[in-house]
């Protein structure tokens, strides 16, 4: 359909049950339609009024398996209703052609994938890396233009990345190849174009959360070939709404208190002869805690007890939701927070200890939150940054405001997990 036509629709309100049911939210459906509506006036301005397909890639969140995934651990994540979402059309000269917001990104010719060192840390090289996977893959590639624009928060954890990549290789799989690509392959294609091209050594976790839509959990026993699995869970009907808090904590100067974490989870595995936690017996670990304590150091024993609960912990959680026990569920999620800043250490920076935002927005959401409902949890790798919460729908404006009160206006987010990863719309 031209451009123009599926602008009309937008403004005349005819997909509004799709964006309906595609944010869970009511009250954005006229925020998305007129969203929607300015990404096309934008393709038709840039590129003219040619027959489009419209694709969306979503944002996610990490929901319980903190710091496990270089162990080889389980993860738990889900996508949330801000996405990328791209205005695209075929073209016939095997040239990708992309503008993404206001920013102007280089053409890609899809004959044309080599790995360049100076693309690093680019989109460019994330295109180019996404093409290069698919088509080492089998799969058909061809030229297009794009318009994107992406709701996705940048340096709040959610994976604005992943989201781009996912919805690259969307495009990708919808214009050229009948929507047939299964999205954890193009979650794989992403993490390739994210390691190789981008020069980033992120795990799948992101990408497959992005790409597979709702709830999964991912098994990295086997780190070339994760399990993933969907979590059968509607999260719709249990009245509850994921809020995303950013602290306004900075980064800067953190990277050793990161590499910390795994650096000592991975000194407890080779104690026992072994390269990661996910190798060792916990109750060998049990039998030879005064070992290691004095082999390593207490703090790496802490660090490794959070492993092996929270792996173990990931599996529960899952069977929890499976089974409609949604009290469990919360029940988990807090016994996961409650591990992180105990044992696994990760709310503040030992470096400097006096600068808690984390801990003080997890104190104000345990102030804020009915005891027996809401729960709230460190978000990411921490030390810095966000925290996550679960909140019933009925105390979220109290809870927003309480949070925006101190960490300015706009810092909670108020989120909903959405069934659809990355996708065709239209």
């Amino acid at each position: 359909m031209l451009a123009s036509a599926f602008l009309e629709d937008f403004r005349n309100g005819n997909y509004n049950q799709l964006l309906n049911d595609l944010y869970d939210d009511e009250s954005l459906v006229a925020y998305q339609a007129k969203r929607y509506a300015n990404a096309i006036e934008k393709f038709i301005r840039l590129f003219g009024d040619k027959e489009v397909s419209i694709f969306t890639a979503a944002g996610r969140s990490e929901v319980s398996g903190n710091h496990t995934d270089h162990q080889h651990g389980r993860v738990l994540a889900a996508s949330i209703n801000l996405d990328s979402i791209a205005i695209a059309s075929k073209n016939d000269s095997g040239v990708i052609k992309v503008v993404s917001d206001d920013f102007n990104i280089a053409p890609i010719h899809v004959n044309e994938l080599k790995v360049c060192k100076e693309e690093e840390g680019t989109s460019e090289a994330l295109i180019r890396g996404v093409c290069k996977a698919l088509a080492s893959d089998g799969h058909t590639l061809g030229g297009f233009e794009a318009f994107i624009t992406s709701d996705v928060l940048v340096g709040a954890g959610l994976s604005s990345s992943a989201s781009f990549e996912v919805l690259i290789g969307t495009i990708l799989s919808g214009l050229y190849n009948e929507a047939a690509i299964d999205m954890v392959e193009i979650a794989k294609a992403s993490q390739y174009a994210e390691n190789v091209y981008f020069g980033k050594p992120c795990g799948l976790m992101d990408q497959c959360a992005c790409a597979v839509g709702g709830l999964i959990t991912i098994d990295f026993q086997d780190p070339s070939k994760p399990v993933v699995k969907a979590v059968d869970a509607d999260f719709s009907k249990y009245g509850y709404s994921l809020c995303i808090t950013d602290t306004k904590g900075s980064h800067a100067d953190l990277t050793h208190e990161y590499a910390a974490i795994p650096e000592e989870m991975k000194a407890v595995a080779r104690y026992f002869g072994k390269d990661v936690l996910r190798e060792v017996d916990p109750e060998e670990f049990n039998k030879h805690i005064p070992e290691v304590r004095e082999a390593v150091s207490d703090r790496a024993v802490l660090r490794a007890i959070h492993f092996f609960n929270e792996n173990e912990r990931v599996a529960k959680i899952v069977n929890l939701l499976e089974e409609g026990d949604f009290d469990g569920f919360l029940n988990g999620i807090e016994a996961s927070g409650n591990s992180s800043f105990k044992y696994l250490q990760n709310v503040y920076p030992s470096s400097d200890p006096t600068a808690q935002g984390i801990s003080v927005a997890l104190a104000l959401s345990e102030n804020l939150l009915d005891e027996t409902s809401g729960v709230s949890r460190v978000h990411g790798g921490g030390f810095a940054g966000t925290i996550q919460a679960f909140v019933p729908n009925d105390q979220v404006e109290n809870y927003r405001q309480g949070m925006d009160a101190v960490f300015g206006d706009g810092s909670c987010h108020v989120l909903k997990i959405r069934a659809v990863g990355g996708k065709q719309l239209l």
